[in-house]
Formats: C-alpha cells, structure tokens, sequence
C-alpha cells in the first residue's frame, strides 16, 4: 500500500471488508489522524492491539476505503445488546480518513455501508462520539443525520505521578529531621 499523501482523486472509491492484510495500513492511517495535538484523548487509546481487537471481535463491522490500490479511509464498529432491552445498539467506534481525502465523500461513504451492515444485525440506533469541540466532526455527523448532541467529559488519573507522589511522602516520614537529632 502507498501513502495517504499519493491520493488520485479521479479514481473510483471502494468500500469493502477489512482484511487482515489491511489491518497494519488502517493502524498508520489511525496514526496520522489521531494525534495528541487533534485529541488527547483519542491519541491515548488508538493502537495497534485497538485495531487488531476491532478486527477479531467485529470483523464485519470493520470496512476500509480504498482508491485505486490504496486504503483512504476505515470504519470499525460494534454492535451492543443491552439485557432487559427489545433494542440493540451500534457504535461506530473509528471512522477516519486520510487528510487529503477529507472533502472527497470518503467518510460518508463509509458510514453508508456501516449503516446498511448495522441495520442488517437488527440495529435500531447508531451511536457515535467525538471531543466536544470537534466543530468538523460534530457537523460531518449531523449532516448524516445524527442529533440529541451531548457532551461528556473524559478524566485522568495518571497512575505513575501518584504513585511518585505517595513514594516522596513516605520517604520524607522516614527521613529523620537534621534539626532534631
């Protein structure tokens, strides 16, 4: 596969099946969309083992893009079956796109198919998330039909300073004082 910096926008979109062979170029693409700078917080959980885990849970769910012999674009979704409900839910998890394939349908196109697969599981509603102030994102997904916009919030707790924390605490009550001998 080649990069996304080599796309020919007069080639013919498919939207297809994630293979295993495509598993490694739908991880860089994710590495080049979700970047600490774009959001911290979907850079702390894109990784090789998310794709790969998307892959062996939902392989039906997971749909790649392709223009001419290049991948341009991914979606990887799942579907959620809540007890004591008639509905089961989808959640589209990833969808991203190749920067300069942005404006090119890409991502509608993508969605169109995880739909139409979604609603063939018995799907009645689709859930989707993104950072609150990802004014494109919150417009791409209102175009397509998406509402009842809400925010959340995400927190950390960084383990590492905590516990260095606790560590300087527990050595300063171990240390005896200088100025009491």
């Amino acid at each position: 596969m080649t990069t996304c910096n080599q796309i020919n926008h007069r080639e013919t979109l498919c939207v297809r099946p994630m293979g295993v062979d495509d598993l490694a170029e739908v991880f860089h693409i994710g590495e080049l969309i979700f970047t600490a700078e774009y959001s911290p917080s979907l850079y702390r959980t894109w990784d090789e083992y998310e794709v790969i885990s998307m892959f062996n849970s939902d392989s039906e769910l997971c749909l790649v893009a392709e223009s001419g012999d290049r991948i341009v674009g991914f979606a990887l979704g799942t579907t959620v079956d809540k007890h004591h409900s008639a509905w089961k839910y989808g959640y589209l998890v990833w969808l991203g796109v190749c920067p300069k394939a942005q404006k090119l349908r890409v991502g509608q196109n993508l969605f169109k198919k995880m739909k139409r697969r979604m609603q063939a599981q018995g799907v009645r509603m689709i859930i989707v998330d993104t950072d609150a102030d990802n004014r494109a994102g919150i417009d791409f997904f209102t175009k397509l039909g998406f509402g009842n916009i809400q925010e959340h919030v995400y927190m950390t707790l960084n383990l590492d300073r905590q516990a260095k924390k606790k560590k300087r605490k527990k050595e300063k009550k171990e240390k005896p004082d200088a100025a009491n001998p």
